[in-house]
This record gives C-alpha cells, structure tokens and sequence, in this order.
C-alpha cells in the first residue's frame, strides 16, 4: 500500500490534552514530509483558530469548520467554502432560544457568541488567553470585542448573536449548540431543517471536557452535505489522488465519515467506541502518548 496524502483530526488525535504536540507525533510529522507526503489537518474549528499548529505540524492542507472550508495552506488559497445562509442561521438561534441552549459561531478569522462558556471557552482558554491580546468595548456597551494580535483572531461577545451578525454582514461557516442537558431529545426537530448537516458530540462520561472540568453536549452543525468526509472527498478529486491511498486518523463523532472516506481509516486509543468500529486499525496508544506517530509506523512505507 502507498499512502499519498494522511488526514488527520486535532484534538484528541494529533494533539496531547494539554494542546501541545507530542514529540513522537512531531517525529513521524517530518518523517512523512521527507516522503513528500501531504498532510491535511481535518478539524472542527476555524482557520484562525487552528493557524498556529497547523504551522507547527507544516501541513499542506486544511480542512476547517468539519469540512465548511478547505485550504491550501502552502500556497494560502482557499479552494473551498460552503457557509450557513441567514436563514438557516435564524433557524439555528430560534431554535436554541426555544430550548434554552447555548450558541456560538465560527466566522473566517472570528469566534461569536452571547456569553464565553463551552467550546467557546475553551477554545478562547486554549488559543487565546494565553497569547498577547487586546480588551476592548465593540459598538455599544454591550458588546466586547477580544482580539489576539498575533493571529488576528477576535471574540465577539454580544447580546443578541443573530442580530449582530445581520447588523454586520458577517459570514458564518457553522454553528454550535450546547448544553448541559441531554441534547438528543432535540435532535429530531434540529435534523427537521434539511438544508443542514448536523453532528451531536458528547463531552461527558470518559469524555469529559477536562480543561474546563465540565460535561456537556453539543451539535456542530454545517450546512447541507457538509463534513469531513466530503471535504476530504473534494481535496482526493483536487489532488487526483486515489481512496486506497489516503490515509484518516481520528477519535471523535464527526471524524467517522472522515475515516470511511480514506483507504485505512485510523482511531486512536482514546477514540469513541463508534469510531473504532469503523476504523481499519486501532492504535494502542492515545493522543498523547503518540497515536498519530503509531499510525504513521504502521501503514507508510518507509
């Protein structure tokens, strides 16, 4: 078997908890690129967020936004969007308002959101207050504009997110709903709305969010069609490059169609259950111990 292009997830896949890359992951990363080997970072989050391991790890590519938006990162041209229209957006809020849930969305260089307390937050913990940033009112008095000079990546927070984004002309890529609560008992009214792709995500039990110590639920939710699967689909079409030699590694919900869309689909140890029956192989390692390197090892020739 000849790999010609590895995929691979961020959190909980490519990355340790702590956000750092494991050494034996950085090792098998330039192993790869000394095969000329492309790298795609197949993520959940935005550009501006993911920019600076996207840099660490030299990856060629990137799909971003669970397949909203797809990269190339050498070249830094975009050659794919697909964003959530007004109305599905308006859809997405009403919705959340009726049932009580929390919003946040990811624009091109942007995170929105009414109050920093889920993804949101870790996101802004992990990728942002950390980094040299700039604190001040946005607009009216109540609405605050964060922004981290050295990615220009900003956070908006504001009172009514929908109106916001009317007001502004904002481009929306996705959009996530959250909650403490069980989540599925909405699913059915959410996947009701057919122009929208929809992926429910547990962060509770084994999956507990740890840096925030905290379980709770979440939709990512995308347009039509939209996923890392399909993204992964358009970028094998792009590079002309066959299925049986692409290779996926994941460990969450919404990396199983990445995995079914590659030759040998990959879950690392610390994957969800679901994701490790669809996978080809299993890592004996986590994310952190260095599962990426270990899948790395085992199907590239080298």
């Amino acid at each position: 078997m000849s790999i010609k292009l590895i995929a691979t997830d961020l959190d909980g896949t490519m990355l340790a908890q702590d956000n750092s890359i494991p050494q034996a992951n950085l090792e098998a990363i330039k192993t790869i690129q000394n095969k000329r080997i492309p790298l795609a970072i197949c993520t959940g989050k935005s550009y501006a967020i993911s920019k600076d391991i996207c840099n660490q790890c030299n990856a060629q590519y990137g799909i971003f936004g669970n397949g909203t938006q797809i990269i190339d990162l050498k070249e830094q041209k975009e050659i794919y969007r697909h964003c959530l229209t007004m109305e599905e957006l308006t859809f997405c809020y009403q919705l959340a308002g009726k049932h009580h849930l929390h919003i946040h969305a990811y624009g091109d260089n942007f995170v929105i959101t009414e109050e920093l307390k889920y993804m949101d937050l870790r996101n802004y913990a992990t990728y942002f207050k950390s980094q040299h940033s700039v604190f001040g009112k946005y607009d009216t008095s109540f609405n605050l504009m964060l922004h981290n000079s050295k990615t220009e990546l900003s956070f908006y927070i504001v009172k009514n997110l929908l109106k916001y984004v009317q007001e502004h002309k904002l481009t929306i890529f996705n959009v996530i709903l959250s909650t403490e609560n069980n989540l599925e008992e909405i699913r059915s009214e959410l996947e009701s709305k057919s122009t929208l792709t929809v992926q429910f995500i547990s962060k509770k039990g084994d999956y507990k969010d740890e840096l925030l110590n905290k379980e709770y639920d979440y939709f990512s939710i995308a347009p039509q069609h939209i996923g890392k699967g399909s993204a992964l689909n358009f970028l094998k079409d792009y590079l002309k490059i066959n299925t049986n030699d692409t290779m996926a590694i994941g460990d969450n919900l919404n990396d199983i169609d990445l995995l079914k869309s590659s030759g040998v689909g990959i879950a690392v140890a610390n994957a969800y259950e679901p994701v490790k029956k669809v996978a080809n192989y299993t890592t004996k390692s986590s994310a952190s111990d260095g599962g990426f390197a270990e899948a790395v090892y085992q199907f590239v020739e080298f």
